[in-house]
């Protein structure tokens, strides 16, 4: 029991990893004895989230626009000249758009739906054959980030955010149960309120945020850590198909 959240040893590759939930994933991975690569469209960011993170383990950066197939490739290329093979995936990389209905651009439906839903199904393809090397000794693992706004519905005029984050709940349980024959667990999370770059709101007016919260406060970057290394350890390998809600009690709420 003493090591059933541990990572040591294990590699993960975490899309979006420079900033936000991402980030905080990479620290509790790296905490847990992972090693960590983090991939994000701004190579700079990357690299210095990269460096900021190696004080706590191995992490790497391999910046690369996984909004592409070109790009999706090139992440796929570089993790493997690292290693032979990979234990966890999170797909958390994402965009949001938001705008009146009236309004709504295509451009703001096809950047998010491509993003959100079909680079995490088209970069776990990609990467199946080195998730089965994993799996052949023990479960590997893929963590799709969704949000309680593929849950319950925000006010907020997101509308292909909330049908990507659906779709990709949906898409979590289809791909688990076909993965699962290989050994691989595919799973999800639906973050609530967390600061980040995406989230303003949560990160620059947290105490009017909170108050809407049942659990009074936003979310910390333990709780989000916590729940990515439940799932990616060894405590969670009979999780399959779910999507863990981390949200302070918004979605019940709503």
């Amino acid at each position: 029991m003493n090591d059933l959240f541990s990572l040591q040893g294990r590699s993960a590759l975490i899309t979006g990893g420079s900033r936000g939930i991402g980030r905080m994933i990479a620290a509790g991975f790296l905490a847990h004895g992972a090693r960590v690569y983090i991939s994000a469209r701004k190579a700079a960011a990357c690299d210095q989230t990269a460096r900021e993170l190696s004080s706590l383990g191995h992490c790497v950066s391999l910046p690369a626009d996984v909004s592409t197939a070109e790009g999706v490739a090139a992440l796929v290329a570089a993790y493997a000249r690292h290693e032979p093979q990979l234990d966890i995936l999170v797909n958390n990389a994402g965009a949001a758009w938001g705008a009146p209905f009236d309004e709504f651009p295509e451009s703001g439906w096809d950047k998010v739906m491509d993003l959100n839903l079909k680079t995490p199904f088209f970069l776990t393809q990609a990467l199946a054959p080195l998730l089965r090397k994993s799996a052949a000794q023990r479960p590997a693992k893929v963590i799709n980030i969704a949000s309680i706004d593929g849950i319950s519905v925000n006010p907020m005029e997101t509308y292909s955010y909330a049908a990507s984050k659906a779709g990709l709940i949906q898409l979590t349980r289809r791909m688990a149960l076909r993965l699962i024959e290989d050994n691989i667990v595919v799973s999800a999370i639906a973050p609530g309120a967390f600061a980040s770059d995406m989230n303003k709101d949560a990160r620059d007016h947290g105490d009017a945020v909170a108050a809407r919260i049942p659990a009074g406060r936003v979310g910390q970057d333990d709780d989000m850590a916590g729940a990515a290394i439940y799932l990616a350890s060894r405590a969670g390998d009979y999780v399959v198909g779910s999507t863990l809600v981390v949200d302070g009690g918004v979605t019940h709420a709503r």
